[in-house]
């Protein structure tokens, strides 16, 4: 399969929604840089912004997700007792497991915009992220 990852890792969720609506991100762009499906997995590698007071919005993904951080500083929360459990500054590389029992959040509370660099294995048709209610969560 000869797939390197370099330095790649993840992105995350923040949001805008109540509880019972899903949250999709604000302030946040993404670009397919490349794209390949190898023995029923896609393989699609992206550049993410998020501006400074954005968020991925609450998800999770099918697949593992892998991500560096080229540029700022993201603050990532898990669902599960609305904790933040990642602070990562450029430089940094994280991974966020596959499954709906894996909801997150990725923000920006920083003043200048984060740049990610996220390869993302899922299965093959899969979408990249699903959107999740805020959990309860006293942020977005």
């Amino acid at each position: 399969m000869g797939i390197a990852v370099s330095a790649t890792a993840l992105i995350s969720v923040a949001a805008l929604g109540g509880v019972a609506n899903a949250t999709p991100g604000v302030g946040v762009a993404g670009t397919v840089l490349w794209q390949r499906t190898i023995g029923g997995k896609d393989y699609v590698y992206r550049e993410i912004t998020v501006q400074p007071g954005g968020s991925t919005g609450w998800h999770h993904h099918d697949g593992t997700l892998y991500a560096l951080v080229a540029r700022g500083t993201l603050t990532h929360s898990a669902a599960k007792g609305c904790a933040t459990d990642g602070v990562y500054a450029a430089g940094s590389v994280f991974t966020e497991p596959s499954g709906a029992d894996n909801v997150h959040i990725g923000r920006n509370l920083g003043s200048t915009p984060v740049v990610l660099d996220v390869l993302y294995v899922d299965p093959a048709g899969a979408p990249l992220s699903q959107d999740e209610p805020n959990p309860g969560c006293d942020f977005e």
